[in-house]
Parts: C-alpha cells; sequence; structure tokens
C-alpha cells in the first residue's frame, strides 16, 4: 500500500514538473526573452500576458497551487523515497543529489522573485513595465541572484524531464535513457542561454 502511495506522489510531482509547470517556465523565459529586442519589445510582449482574460484565476490554477503542490511534494519524497543506488549510475545518482539542491534553491529564488515582482505589482508598490526588472538587474547581488536562481531552475526543469521521461515510461532501456539525457541536455542549454541573455539585457541594455 505504501508503495503503491508512493508511486502515485512520484508520478504526480514529475507530471506536475513538466505540465503546468514546465510549460509555464519556458512561457515566462521567452516572454522576458523580449528584452533582448529592447523596451517596447519586452512591454508589449508582457502586456499582452498581463492582460489575458481570468488571468488571476489562471496565473493560481496554472501556476501557483502546482508549483506549491510540486514544492510540498519534493520535500515529501526527498525524505521519504529511498533512492535505488544500484539500479543507476554514479553519474545518474549525482544528478539525483543536484535535483535535490536545486530544488531547494528554485525554491528560494521563484519565492523571492514572486514577492519583489507580482506580489510588488499587485500591492500598487511596483508597475509591470522593462524598469522593474532593470532596476533590479542593475544591482550587482541581484544580477548573480537571478543567474544563479535561473540556471537553477532551468537545470531543475531539465534534468526533471528527464526523470518524468523514465517515471511515466517513456524511456525503459539504458539506451533511450541515455538518448534523454543528451536530450534534455540541449533543454538546459538552450533555455538556460534564454533565460540569462534576457537578464543580461535588463541589466546592460539589449
Amino acid at each position: 500500500m505504501a508503495e503503491n502511495r508512493d508511486f502515485f506522489y512520484r508520478r504526480l510531482h514529475s507530471l506536475l514538473g513538466v505540465i503546468p509547470i514546465g510549460i509555464f517556465l519556458i512561457q515566462h523565459l521567452l516572454v522576458n526573452h523580449f528584452a533582448v529586442y529592447g523596451r517596447e519589445s519586452f512591454e508589449q510582449a508582457a502586456g499582452f500576458i498581463h492582460g489575458l482574460p481570468f488571468r488571476i484565476v489562471l496565473e493560481f490554477v496554472v501556476i501557483y497551487i502546482p508549483i506549491l503542490f510540486h514544492a510540498i511534494l519534493g520535500v515529501y519524497i526527498v525524505f521519504t523515497v529511498k533512492y535505488n543506488n544500484k539500479r543507476y549510475s554514479f553519474f545518474r545518482n549525482l544528478m539525483f543529489t543536484f535535483q535535490r539542491i536545486s530544488g531547494i534553491i528554485t525554491l528560494i529564488f521563484i519565492t523571492w522573485h514572486v514577492w519583489e515582482t507580482r506580489i510588488a505589482i499587485g500591492l500598487g508598490s511596483a508597475e509591470l513595465n522593462y524598469s522593474l526588472m532593470e532596476n533590479i538587474l542593475t544591482q550587482p547581488f541581484m544580477f548573480w541572484f537571478y543567474i544563479v536562481g535561473v540556471v537553477s531552475t532551468t537545470f531543475h526543469f531539465a534534468n526533471g524531464l528527464w526523470s518524468f521521461l523514465v517515471t511515466w515510461g517513456f524511456t525503459i532501456t539504458p539506451r533511450s535513457q541515455r538518448v534523454a539525457t543528451y536530450a534534455t541536455l540541449i533543454v538546459f542549454l538552450v533555455v538556460t542561454y534564454i533565460g540569462i541573455r534576457a537578464i543580461i539585457a535588463f541589466a546592460y541594455g539589449a
């Protein structure tokens, strides 16, 4: 019974990490990447997302609640589920450790990012525009905090995507798992580039 419950929780955890959280992450980074093309391009893209019908409801249903569930389930899995050291290679066990570490960093980063952007905007102490991120990222400490946060988040997503493929039975054989490793590495590099390029654009100009 306990094994079935753990199996269900791991599946739900991996699913939430990819759908909807992973999809939102990519969309969010792509919108931020418009900063590379200038202030006006970013504000048009951000304004379009901000102006979506039922945006508040969508944010809670598609973003905040899934992230909260994913975080709680992640903590539960870390402290209750035993990892099979004999089944996977040293590299995969290392990635499992990095996944846990990056999960903690990512949670701290997302919490802070939401506080100084979404919550600040909701309280009326900030406006959704290019200057909001520019003012944050021109501070040296915050610039590097965001660099570390974005890299941690994209790693957690890409490595979690590998786990998702295994957990949901898409990659069963060792060969398919090796292919998935290379594929998720490419995903990590591409998504990380998009995120970091946007940070640099905000901090130093397009």
